[in-house]
């Protein structure tokens, strides 16, 4: 659990360098069965160590957390929480397209398919 914990601490210092306790950021992890979790904090490094460990909810203790893949910041967690219910209603391809950087792919899934 500690080298997991720490792997995943490691890849937040890479991701946000210099964040600190109390911003409020909204974070990406992919789960052993390859699924894209998605959610928020205002201490993130305590939110990793209880995914890590089991801790933090339901589906991460089932299914625990390989990697972190993307971490957003914002100025307040109403911001996050809001911004965590946007995505959560996202596909697959949509949460890969944005963690992968690519805007295009990411635009042409946005487009209404009514």
């Amino acid at each position: 659990m500690t080298e997991h914990r720490d792997f995943l601490l490691e890849a937040a210092r890479r991701l946000a360098p210099g964040l600190s306790r109390g911003t409020a950021v909204v974070y990406f992890l992919r789960l052993r069965s390859g699924i894209i979790y998605v959610g928020c904090s205002n201490d993130l490094d305590q939110r990793l160590t209880d995914h890590a460990a089991g801790r933090a909810c339901r589906t991460t203790n089932l299914d625990p957390p390989e990697a972190l893949l993307r971490i957003e910041l914002f100025a307040s967690f109403s911001d996050a929480r809001h911004r965590e219910a946007q995505l959560k209603g996202w596909s697959r391809a949509k949460k890969e397209a944005l963690i992968g950087g690519a805007a295009t792919e990411l635009h042409r899934l946005s487009r209404s398919h009514s």
